[in-house]
């Protein structure tokens, strides 16, 4: 099944489920189109709003909004102004009776889905918001502020969730097999264990409350040297910059806590990520073959000077 026989499935299940092929929505007369009008007009301004910008919210045909508008006005839940600051402009604001159809339509709809949900569990109820954030994340939401990811300390979970990805990730992209998922629970087990909070770093990226990269800074086998590792970012957050700064913010720790030096381990088959570390000044020091994660492969190491 391709991408596009997947979202249309989806469609098709999620409409059904949450019944937008009725005529109206819950508990309500209105139906999904002049309730998301009255949406946007509960949290316009208290002066109200114009149903150009409306239109410009809900990418609506500029005759369709208008017949609905003209509806909700017939049904004296929504009235107009002339605005005093543009003359020409018509300022919409819900009425008492168009505030109180809304009301009543939101709270159908919030019952309508609180009953989906009651049968989902705390762990299925996470999984969804995160799947959702993520649907709309690559699908139009990455140019917005709170798009922008964000560091953050470590925090409970985490660990689990960053070998369960990365191992994902690397299966999807590169074919390798599940011993990487030893490798990582290795790592981040033993950096758990013998975590040095004067010596010893690690970063999450997150974007709208979800995961989506990651950084380690690990002390080394020698006074001065430190270890940059496990950087991964989501294919939904790529393109934005954020291995850069997740590097970035790896490299400035390091020289914070007094490191000399600070290295890492890649692959060569790593391309993107070994475009980072050189554009940041790491230099290639060292590379063998190697039969790991069900392939050949290049291993290399990577060294950056701190003083």
């Amino acid at each position: 099944m391709t991408l596009t026989d997947e979202v249309r499935s989806f469609n098709r299940f999620y409409t059904r489920e949450i019944g937008l092929l009725e005529r109206h929505l819950p508990a309500s007369a209105l139906s999904l189109p002049e309730a998301r009008v009255l949406y946007e007009l509960a949290r316009a301004p208290e002066a109200g709003c114009t149903a150009a910008k409306i239109g410009r919210r809900l990418r609506m045909d500029k005759a369709h909004l208008s017949r609905i508008v003209a509806r909700l006005r017939a049904r004296k839940l929504v009235a107009g102004r002339v605005s005093e600051a543009h003359g020409k402009h018509v300022l919409l604001f819900l009425t008492g009776a168009g505030r109180k159809a809304f009301a009543g339509a939101e709270a159908g709809a919030r019952a309508q889905i609180d009953a989906l949900l009651m049968a989902v569990d705390a762990c299925g109820r996470e999984r969804l918001i995160k799947a959702m954030r993520d649907i709309r994340a690559v699908l139009g939401e990455s140019g917005t502020v709170d798009g922008e990811p964000r560091l953050r300390p470590l925090q409970p979970g985490d660990i689990g969730w960053i070998v369960h990805r990365q191992t994902v990730l690397y299966h999807q992209e590169y074919g390798w097999d599940w011993t990487y998922e030893g490798l990582a629970s290795r790592i981040l087990g033993a950096f758990v264990e013998r975590f040095d909070a004067t010596r010893e770093d690690g970063w999450i990226a997150e974007r709208r409350g979800a995961i989506v990269g990651s950084i380690f800074l690990m002390k080394g086998d020698e006074p001065g040297l430190a270890r940059l590792r496990l950087l991964y970012v989501e294919p939904s957050a790529r393109g934005l910059g954020l291995g850069r700064t997740l590097v970035a913010a790896c490299m400035a720790r390091a020289r914070a806590l007094g490191y000399q030096r600070l290295t890492l381990w890649t692959n060569d088959v790593l391309v993107s990520a070994r475009r980072i570390y050189q554009a940041a000044g790491f230099r290639l020091t060292n590379e063998a073959p190697h039969h790991s994660f069900g392939h050949d492969l290049v291993g290399q190491t990577w060294d950056l000077d701190l003083t």
